[in-house]
């Protein structure tokens, strides 16, 4: 494999990037100027395998649908188990668009309008988005903040149930804390949805996205205990940069949890996307896995970059990451309002972030900032804002 060149700049502006091409619309920022640091896509090309075999499938020139997905689901399969020892059934796998997708088909699936889906809050937030929409309702356990660490207060928890909540939805590793969940913190959550009789949907799409020395653990081989009850998502989207191909794996080993899930499926007449399961199929590979490693060694030195940076404003503190490139930043140590930090960031700095208000109970004094981009434009991210709260040095 050709070592992959994470420092290129390469200008996406004008390809129809969310991340780029919205920056004004949603922020008031233009692209020539402003840091997008929001979106959760990656400033990178995929390896060089998914390249080749979308260039294969161009070149062959006809795009009917797509049949025969033997090597989609086996390349899945072959990355399970190289990648996480995880063994995975072929029959059990769907292929989704995307995860956000999977998760409202999870919702129609297994629980009704009006059922309680509970989250350890701050969490992504479309989660809350497809789960008000889908008219249930959204059910927060806050984390609790331990030093600078998520922890989770399963006793609270308990308290907080009153018998109408049906599904626990996971994001493991976690988005937007960062946190890779331990085996004991995982056998928790587990005997926790076991107490109160609730499906669990564990998204693991940043699943490859860990810091060195850090180890994902699948909540399928965490606790194999609670398999009629457990739904995994997975996807190469997060991993190889490929968001825009919509697809996602929904594994659910479980024969009656299958049948109905297969069911949503059918009623709504969904089918793969042919160029993403092209692009999957090659990327779940040994030159893939390659790449993933070279990524992961990058995105931490972006993230000893960001924190040093960053934790040398007085007042603000980075939550040190484990997994996926989200970093996390507390802002509460400065004394300032929300609404003052926002304004610092938009602009002073000019940077688009994610605010913290969205990802629910927890998020409030918190900004996430996407650390997938070239080192040279985290270093000029860390710059503005050390320029932009310059008073408090």
């Amino acid at each position: 494999m050709t070592t992959p060149d994470f420092d290129e700049i390469i200008d996406r502006r004008g390809t129809h990037s969310a991340k780029w091409d919205n920056l004004e619309t949603y922020y008031g920022l233009s692209p020539d100027e402003g840091i997008p640091m929001w979106v959760a896509d990656m400033d990178f090309r995929p390896p060089a395998c998914v390249t080749q075999a979308l260039r294969d499938f161009v070149d062959q020139g006809v795009f009917g649908y797509f049949g025969d997905d033997t090597a989609y689901k086996n390349a899945i399969v072959w990355w399970m188990q190289n990648r996480h020892g995880w063994e995975v059934d072929p029959v059990a796998i769907f292929s989704t668009h995307g995860l956000v997708n999977g998760t409202g088909l999870c919702l129609q699936a297994f629980t009704e309008p009006g059922d309680g889906i509970v989250m350890f809050t701050p969490i992504y937030h479309a989660f809350a988005r497809v789960i008000n929409a889908a008219d249930r309702k959204v059910v927060e356990c806050p984390m609790v903040l331990d030093e600078g660490h998520y922890t989770l207060d399963f006793d609270a928890y308990d308290a907080q149930m009153t018998g109408n909540e049906k599904m626990l939805l996971l994001c493991s590793p976690h988005n937007p804390g960062g946190r890779v969940w331990t085996q004991a913190e995982l056998e928790g959550m587990a005997a926790f949805a076991q107490r109160h009789d609730l499906i669990v949907v564990s998204d693991e799409i940043h699943h490859d996205l860990v810091m060195p020395g850090q180890k994902h653990i699948p909540m399928a081989v965490a606790c194999p205990e609670i398999a009629d009850r457990l739904v995994m998502m997975t996807a190469t989207t997060k991993t190889f940069n490929l968001a825009g191909g919509h697809v996602g794996n929904v594994i659910i080993h479980d024969a009656a949890l299958r049948r109905r899930f297969e069911k949503v499926m059918g009623a709504l007449g969904i089918s793969p996307n042919s160029f993403a399961l092209h692009m999957a199929t090659a990327a779940y590979s040994p030159e893939g896995a390659e790449w993933v490693d070279a990524l992961c060694d990058y995105l931490d030195g972006n993230r000893k970059v960001f924190d040093a940076g960053i934790e040398a404003i007085p007042g603000l503190k980075s939550m040190r990451l484990e997994g996926t490139y989200l970093a996390w930043v507390d802002f509460s140590g400065t004394g300032m309002d929300p609404a003052e930090v926002k304004r610092r960031i938009l602009e002073e700095a000019k940077i688009a972030v994610n605010y913290g208000a969205v990802f629910g109970l927890g998020g409030d004094d918190f900004q996430r900032f996407n650390l997938a981009t070239p080192r040279a434009r985290v270093e000029e991210a860390v710059a503005r804002m050390q320029a932009a709260f310059a008073d408090l040095q």
